[in-house]
């Protein structure tokens, strides 16, 4: 099913008028400036606004459809998002909560994951008739000239502003920060001027750790054209228990079906703890308030039901109807209406050590993998974090040993 015919009703309906009220409503909402100035410029028309992806992978990933969903409720909303696909910006690579630089990409690889990374916003925002726009920030920052890139932008920052950047610090402090990581911050913040002056485009949303490019790019508008811009930032998303949705978790299936299949990522929804269900229909779904509110007055076994339409809806946009549908029915042939998918059998010489078993069963490629995948709480046995130099006994199974939401294993002994 294609963007166009997911968005047959303009508007969703919900129970807030501002747009700015609706973002917050559903969940998505961190940090903002100047909050009472950006829902003024919401209530007077039709906003611009856009947010960064740069080309890290051939593929994007749950972990980023927070900000992707972001961009199609304000669609929704009547409002213009532009895509931005970093083909400028990943030549550098964002130094953000990084503890070390990332390995260079080459011109090669940034081209291929472009061409993996466009496959995937058409499920979710529509381009038709202006109503969006998907931009490779390759287009303008390749072709600045250095000399009077440093005149026009580099005049407008201090080394001690860049420096309050807490990643940027950290890295100073340790000897480890590289002179083409500092100007990350400089060349987003000018993607941001250069889309105000294109497209009037007036707010950049991103993740919670963007909040001090964005800022910067809010702040270049400002000083070099005398204009208002503003930033907000989406949260970082988290289990109810507190675990990250990351790659390195294993806890963020891929968008693209080759990566991640339609029936994986379906049961990726249908798994989510119970704390989360009304939560993540706010935000992953495109269903209004009115139609989340009797999921999220169930309580115990009924809340599988709301797990199931969680799990259907989530996959119909990334996927379509067609694969929802089979997946659902997979699930159901498989396990029930329950339509949890516990994983295969796997057979254990009790005792056994947690990183040699991980590997032993598929969830883990070596043993450094998996040690590092349980110190971030992506491998768990029984639902349950435990240390990298934890025994399996006799006594611990059955139970079932997980990565992330998507693999599994039920562990018996032999």
């Amino acid at each position: 099913m294609s963007a166009q015919n997911l968005k047959s009703n303009d508007m969703v309906a919900t129970a807030v008028d501002n747009a700015l009220d609706m973002l917050r409503a559903r969940g998505f909402v961190a940090q903002v400036s100047d909050e009472e100035s950006l829902r003024r410029a919401f209530d007077n028309g039709r906003v611009t606004l856009y947010q960064g992806f740069d080309p890290t992978a051939t593929s994007l990933h749950t972990g980023n459809l927070v900000g992707i969903m972001a961009l199609a409720h304000l669609q929704r909303a009547g409002h213009r998002p532009i895509a931005v696909v970093g083909g400028g910006t990943g030549m550098i690579g964002d130094p953000s909560d990084r503890q070390s630089e990332r390995p260079m990409l080459t011109v090669e690889e940034i081209q291929r994951n472009l061409a993996g990374i466009r496959q995937n916003f058409s499920r979710y925002i529509d381009f038709s008739n202006d109503r969006a726009l998907l931009v490779n920030n390759a287009d303008w920052l390749l072709d600045l000239k250095w000399i009077e890139f440093l005149r026009d932008v580099g005049r407008f920052f201090t080394v001690n502003q860049l420096m309050q950047h807490g990643t940027y610090w950290e890295r100073f402090q340790a000897g480890s920060f590289s002179f083409i990581e500092l100007n990350y911050a400089l060349v987003q913040a000018y993607d941001f001027l250069h889309l105000y002056r294109e497209y009037g485009c007036i707010l950049q949303i991103g993740g919670n750790d963007q909040w001090f490019n964005i800022l910067a790019g809010r702040d270049l508008i400002r000083r070099a054209d005398g204009s208002e811009a503003f930033a907000l930032t989406v949260p970082l998303i988290t289990t109810a228990s507190g675990q990250k949705m990351s790659k390195s978790a294993g806890n963020a299936p891929w968008l693209d079906p080759e990566q991640t299949p339609p029936y994986q990522y379906y049961q990726f929804w249908r798994n989510c703890e119970d704390a989360d269900v009304g939560r993540w229909m706010r935000m992953f779904t495109f269903m209004s308030f009115e139609e989340i509110a009797p999921y999220e007055r169930l309580t115990g076994a009924d809340l599988n039901e709301a797990k199931e339409r969680l799990a259907f809806e989530a996959t119909r946009i990334t996927h379509g109807e067609e694969e929802a549908r089979k997946a659902q029915e997979t699930a159901h042939a498989r396990f029930g209406h329950g339509g949890a998918d516990l994983g295969p059998t796997f057979m254990v010489q009790a005792p056994m050590g947690v990183v040699e078993l991980a590997v032993a069963a598929g969830l883990a490629e070596s043993n450094n993998q998996a040690k590092n995948l349980i110190r971030q709480g992506g491998i768990k046995l029984g639902g349950q974090n435990v240390g990298t130099d934890y025994v399996v006994q006799p006594s611990d199974l059955p139970k079932v040993l997980s990565r992330g939401k998507l693999r599994s294993v039920n562990l018996v002994r032999e």
